[in-house]
């Protein structure tokens, strides 16, 4: 991957800025300057004027076969605290003046006594000098970067380059291979001497390192490509948005348009590599609701998008959804436009408006659908909205038709149709709006009739009384409809109630379903209800404890909550802190509270499981363990007392050499049974909980030399005679352990690695990442088969070796609860090339 964008040339009469190209890697060892002298070769074929100034080949081979055909400039001298080092002549460069020079590591920092403190410095004067420069620069080494690398890898690095310089250059490429082809190349010995790589391998060159590394180059170099592009765009008068890495949010209300706002909303998502949240808003009223297909849809299309579906509860939409964006810091919120008519936002904006006008530093996006041109209908509208629109109604339908009807059809109708004609807009009004409207509607048809179409006219004096009687039966019937419809509104509402209540039971019971824990649950109340804080509250007696709870400043006590429910049996109480919720959303949480109280009751008998599952366990191990120390502790007994016995004889006579031999398969067998003695000790320790570490300041080469001490002292002769294979490079490495402790679990890593590699040097090493220190011990062993680096933890696990003479397997399970007992980690995997690592992750002081 390349960037580029040339500088242009200085105006004067000088020479024309030299141009710089740069190979970036993510770390060393990828083979920048490999490359950098693959493209020297290069234009040396096309005839280009170049040398080299500087090139670090670190001893690799197949670097320093590239230099051969390329001119080298001598470097220049400089003594300093009684050393010799070589630094990138520049004199002698500009004296030669090539059209091209190769100066290798950018970042260095110069020698003291060099005209400019840092490289970099000396490569700009080699560019105002009108010479091109090929140079090369690891990611760790960017200064905007020197922190967060310092973060991942726990170094810091003390030669910086400014961002700036690098970014000057005209072209820009990225030397980039896989974290595992890096280590491979590292275990080859193809980048580090062979005594540095172990250490190399488990501290700078972790794979979960070179990942971050890897992707800190890709995601900057991208950021100069951008920039490489704003800046033609500004060349251009092309104006360009920027957008950072943010959180969006899309509000879906239930219409068929929610899974098009949901793509949109994914799509300027993924600009910037934001989370999505999708957030369904369920109106207190019950009105506004999404059906259940719909939201399995939305669920559906969320999983493909990797996105996330949140539920909440308020009447007022936009105040509810802009509560929820504040609380999850989202900085974008996606919602549709208005399904209004022009004539309907002369009396309410709508939602949009309301949510723009107080979105506050939201960034509100507006989508357009299909469903825009469609209107809103009433049904769909807002309590408040019906009722002014019923109201409005009311007066302004019979006056409409009043005149209409007197304008256009008066000379055609009678009476009785004039009446027909104002009794269906008082059925109109009765369907839209209550008792009431339906009432003043009925009403106010009566006297227009009667002024502007009985006789006499323009007065309200009735001549006939068919007349009358017409007014008035057009009154009791509209009452009589408006009746009629509003008990339908009522179970319609009900019916509306009833679904928002068993989505938002399935939304919880779905939580429940899913394996979620207490504490999950009750965030997704908390969420649900926009509540400070949800806590369970149990009650024995006059004992009150609080089971868990969830956000600020959990309510302690029933008095205290400002929602309190109680499960039923006095037991469970849930208390919330926030808003106090209406009855319709306290049976929901009725239901709620029972679950939570189910959950509480399943982590108790979970619980129960756990200690008839440790005892049954320790059952299992007692079993195991007469079996295995049945046939390992009768071995080395029947070894020491057959050699006894033949010390003890009188009818042979042994040698010297007879007699040492025998005494040395006696002490043998001793030792075994003591390694045996204190392995099954420190288990029983292990298992009953009773290891108290006392962690302090440990230097790493004290306690490495005790656990050889150890070894040498205790080991059998088979052991003992390996003691000259295990290398040791810990250097002045201090950890947070207890230092007794730690001695046993190195002498046992040390010792098991000695038995099942019996041919392979066993090397100890040690350093700090960030805040942990690593403790390494490598063997180029037959290794273990993957998959199976945990199982060898575990006691009485030889990986299917059953000989006696490497005991019962307990020594890398004591090894593992002495780590974890002091607050650290233990694991193993693949040495490079073949073997076994044994990694111990303790703390650093």
């Amino acid at each position: 991957m390349t960037s580029g964008g040339a500088q242009p040339a200085a105006p004067g009469s000088g020479p024309k800025r030299g141009e710089l190209r740069i190979y970036l890697g993510a770390a060393p060892g990828v083979g920048k300057t490999f490359a950098m002298l693959g493209e020297a070769h290069r234009r040396l074929e096309r005839g280009t004027d170049l040398v080299a100034a500087v090139v670090e080949t670190h001893g690799r081979k197949k670097t320093a076969e590239l230099l051969d055909g390329i001119e080298i400039i001598p470097p220049h001298f400089i003594d300093y605290r009684g050393g010799r080092f070589a630094e990138l002549d520049v004199p002698a460069v500009l004296a030669r003046n090539p059209q091209v020079v190769l100066v290798d590591e950018l970042a260095h920092t110069n020698t003291p006594g060099s005209k400019n403190p840092k490289r970099w410095m000396d490569v700009e004067e080699l560019l105002d000098a009108g010479i091109s420069v090929i140079s090369t620069v690891n990611v760790q080494h960017l200064e905007s970067l020197n922190d967060v690398v310092a973060q991942i890898t726990g170094i810091e690095q003390q030669e910086t380059v400014p961002d700036e310089i690098v970014r000057q250059a005209s072209q820009l490429e990225l030397v980039d291979i896989t974290p595992e082809a890096l280590r491979r190349r590292l275990s080859h010995g193809n980048v580090y001497a062979p005594e540095k790589v172990d250490a190399a391998l488990s501290n700078y060159f972790r794979r979960g390192n070179l990942t971050a590394l890897r992707e800190l180059a890709l995601l900057w170099l991208a950021d100069q490509v951008d920039a490489a592009l704003a800046k033609y765009r500004a060349d251009n008068k092309i104006t360009a948005t920027w957008e950072a890495r943010e959180r969006v949010v899309v509000a879906v209300t239930g219409g068929p348009e929610s899974e098009t706002l949901v793509r949109r909303a994914s799509r300027i998502a993924s600009k910037s590599s934001a989370e999505l949240m999708i957030v369904h808003v369920v109106r207190g009223d019950a009105l506004s609701g999404i059906s259940a297909p719909q939201m399995g849809k939305v669920r559906e299309l969320a999983t493909s998008l990797g996105a996330t579906v949140h539920t909440v509860v308020g009447d007022d939409l936009p105040k509810a959804l802009l509560d929820f964006a504040r609380e999850i810091n989202a900085t974008q919120l996606v919602i549709g436009t208005s399904r209004r008519s022009r004539w309907a936002r002369i009396f309410d904006e709508g939602i949009g408006a309301a949510i723009v006008q107080d979105s506050g530093k939201i960034d509100v996006h507006m989508v357009t659908h299909e469903e825009a041109r469609r209107g809103l209908s009433v049904r769909a509208a807002a309590p408040r909205d019906r009722r002014v629109i019923s109201w409005v109604a009311a007066v302004v339908v019979p006056s409409v038709i009043c005149a209409i009807t007197a304008l256009f059809l008066d000379r055609y109708l009678k009476i009785p149709g004039e009446t027909a004609i104002f009794f269906v807009g008082v059925l109109l009004v009765a369907l839209l709006g209550g008792v009431a409207p339906a009432a003043v509607s009925a009403v106010l048809s009566g006297l227009l009739l009667n002024y502007f179409l009985t006789e006499p006219r323009h007065t309200f004096t009735i001549a006939e009384p068919d007349a009358a009687i017409t007014e008035v039966v057009l009154l009791v019937m509209a009452v009589a409809v408006a009746v009629l419809v509003d008990r339908a509104g009522s179970r319609e509402r009900e019916a509306r109630h009833a679904s928002a209540e068993a989505e938002l039971l399935t939304l919880f019971s779905g939580s429940v379903l899913r394996g979620a824990d207490l504490e999950t649950l009750l965030e997704r109340v908390r969420e649900t209800y926009s509540q400070r804080s949800v806590s369970v509250l149990r009650v024995r007696g006059d004992d009150e404890q609080i089971v868990a709870c969830v956000g600020k400043d959990p309510c302690e006590t029933v008095d205290s909550a400002d929602t309190a429910i109680e499960v039923g049996d006095d037991e469970f109480w849930i208390l919330m802190a926030g808003r106090k919720l209406p009855a319709r959303d306290r049976r929901v949480l009725a239901a709620v509270a029972k679950q939570a109280a189910g959950l509480v009751r399943q982590r108790e008998l979970a619980e129960d499981a756990g200690k008839a599952a440790a005892i049954e366990k320790a059952d299992d191990l007692r079993r195991s363990l007469l079996s295995a120390v049945s046939h390992d502790l009768r071995t080395p007994l029947a070894a020491a007392k057959a050699a006894v016995s033949s010390l003890r004889s009188d009818d042979i006579g042994f040698s010297e050499e007879d007699t040492a031999e025998l005494l040395a398969t006696v002490e043998e067998s001793v030792d075994q049974l003591t390694a045996l003695v204190d392995n099954l000790l420190d288990s029983s320790r292990l298992a009953a909980g009773v290891v108290r570490p006392e962690l302090k300041r440990v230097y790493l080469e004290e306690v490495v030399q005790r656990a050889l001490l150890g070894i040498g002292c205790g080991a059998t002769g088979f052991v003992r005679s390996g003691l000259d294979r295990i290398k040791v490079d810990v250097g002045d490495t201090v950890a947070l352990a207890d230092a007794g402790l730690l001695e046993r679990v190195l002498a046992n890593l040390i010792d098991n690695a000695l038995r099942y590699a019996p041919d392979s040097v066993v090397r100890v090493n040690a350093g700090r990442v960030a805040d942990r220190i690593l403790i390494n011990v490598v063997d180029e062993g037959p290794g273990v088969p993957r998959g199976v680096e945990d199982q060898m933890f575990e006691a009485f696990q030889r990986l299917g070796d059953r000989n006696s003479k490497y005991g019962v397997g307990l020594g890398l399970s004591v090894a593992k609860g002495f780590v974890e007992a002091m607050g650290g980690t233990i694991s193993a995997t693949d040495t490079p090339g073949g073997g076994l690592t044994v990694i111990v992750d303790l703390a650093a002081p």
